[in-house]
């Protein structure tokens, strides 16, 4: 074999080894999403606002009917005035048919749709669309627009 396919056999070769692996690291970060959303619904369930939030990156943008509302903390008044009543949630939330797709190595997207129901009000309904970013302390929203 001559130094040219010998290393053409190599960069084959270290493809298709690294290849798996992005796979298996995409695995962990989608289940690392998975379990953020999961954790972000026990805790408004349980009337832990600030734990439902949790997901969220200081940074992030929700977006509106009325424009795009910055940062955590008016994220978390509009809720506390709308879905929470005396410190509790109102009605119970849950998440149906979630997709989690990777945009990049540290940027990936979730789509799903959310529901309220329970607490003698009628069943609401919507779905949404997040922007996660991987994040020191973990994956991240940094945008979230939900209709």
């Amino acid at each position: 074999m001559n130094r040219t396919t010998h290393g053409l056999s190599l960069a084959i070769l270290a493809a298709c080894l690294a290849a798996p692996s992005a796979a298996a690291d995409w695995a962990a970060d989608e289940a690392e999403i998975r379990q953020r959303l999961a954790d972000s619904a026990l805790a408004f369930n349980r009337g832990d606002l600030p734990g439902h939030l949790a997901a969220y990156d200081e940074s992030v943008t929700f977006m509106t009917k009325d424009g795009p509302r910055a940062g955590v903390a008016p994220i978390e008044k509009a809720f506390r005035a709308t879905y929470f009543r005396d410190g509790q949630a109102i009605q119970q939330l849950r998440f149906e048919a979630l997709a989690v797709r990777p945009l990049g190595p540290d940027a990936a997207l979730s789509t799903a749709r959310w529901v309220l129901s329970g607490g003698e009000k009628a069943e609401q309904s919507g779905w949404f669309t997040l922007a996660w970013r991987r994040t020191p302390a973990g994956w991240r929203v940094v945008h979230d627009h939900s209709s």
